[in-house]
């Protein structure tokens, strides 16, 4: 048997330091928020600040909004560059409706992907000399098949006589929405930029839950009512390839669902959160997506917002695994954000 030699054992040491300390300095993170700000944080006082005290806080490298509406002619967008750069951070951003864009980094160019009762934006942008094309995704409202198994309309909103518990019926009311003609307008930009070396990443309020999460393990849960529903944005994503950070990052729906609404926003009256009263209709239905590939993997991913959830008209805390980034103060929506950190190497 040959020992090693304690000379030999330090080497090795100091050589897997240096093998680290050299990887650590050819990469970086990239930060990526997905922000629904409840019509431009209208809806809560002061929650035009807190949306900008929330994105100065986490210094994200990119932020994709939901709900912009640029009321009164005001340029969302441009204000909140204007209150970011008044905290002394840099973003630079486009005009934009409904969903929006902020980058770290200088924009290269930016184009509207879909705009029929919902929107997609794209910008593109270099990094480390690394073309990157992130979108904005605010997905239609209507056809809110998640509520159906709750025993709720998805366009009026009204309690039904009983659940809807056949998939097919579910999915064809999904199918209603222009949700899956948005995702395939993406998918058709995204393969462009791919085939061009981009990086590529999708954030955005869908409007739509997850065949990842309405599985086998959470049927008898949240009030999915024994219903295992395949969701049509999401298998469209999966089938072309890209993944959801969230649930590559904590794969289990059951310990961390990740509901991303109806947040307890405690400057609001629960009965402006709740839209399904009597029922259990939290679901995770803001994302950030990414075609994988071996210049990114996953580092860390959060939840933003307040740990409280809307549960049948009462506020709840959640007890779950899930990891949350608390707010620094106000919380300026109904919804929780969604925050996924990459390592670029």
């Amino acid at each position: 048997m040959i020992q090693s030699h304690p000379d030999m054992k330090k080497t090795v040491f100091l050589l897997l330091a240096l093998l680290a300390l050299v990887s650590s300095a050819f990469s970086r993170t990239i930060k990526i928020l997905q922000f629904n700000i409840w019509q431009e944080g209208t809806m809560v006082p002061g929650g035009f600040q807190a949306i900008a005290d929330e994105i100065a806080a986490l210094q994200p490298d990119f932020v994709t909004f939901s709900e912009v509406r640029n009321y009164k002619n005001t340029r969302f967008c441009d204000r909140i560059v204007a209150a970011l750069a008044q905290k002394g951070k840099k973003y630079y951003s486009f005009f934009s409706d409904d969903s929006g864009l902020l980058s770290a980094f200088p924009i290269k160019d930016s184009t509207k992907v879909f705009d029929t009762k919902g929107t997609i934006y794209r910008l593109t942008a270099t990094i480390d000399n690394k073309e990157v094309a992130v979108y904005t995704a605010h997905l239609d409202y209507e056809n809110y098949a998640v509520y159906l198994p709750r025993g709720y309309d998805g366009n009026t909103w009204k309690k039904m006589p009983k659940p809807v518990t056949s998939v097919d019926s579910i999915l064809s009311m999904n199918k209603a929405s222009l949700r899956d003609e948005a995702i395939a307008a993406f998918i058709r930009s995204a393969k462009e930029d791919i085939r061009n070396g981009r990086l590529v990443f999708l954030g955005g309020d869908f409007n739509e839950d997850s065949h990842l999460d309405w599985t086998d393990a959470t049927k008898n849960m949240f009030d999915h009512n024994g219903v295992v529903i395949p969701w049509h944005c999401s298998t469209m994503l999966y089938n072309a390839g890209f993944k959801d950070s969230y649930r590559e990052k904590y794969p289990d729906p059951v310990t961390q669902p990740g509901f991303t609404f109806p947040a307890d926003n405690t400057s609001v009256e629960v009965k402006k959160l709740a839209w399904a009263p009597d029922a259990d209709e939290r679901d995770r239905i803001d994302f950030i997506y990414y075609y994988p590939d071996k210049r990114i993997r996953i580092e860390n991913a959060a939840v933003v917002g307040p740990v409280g959830s809307i549960l049948r008209n009462k506020r709840v805390e959640e007890k779950t695994k899930d990891v949350f980034i608390k707010p620094q103060g106000i919380w300026p929506t109904d919804h929780k954000a969604v925050l996924t950190t990459f390592i670029l190497k």
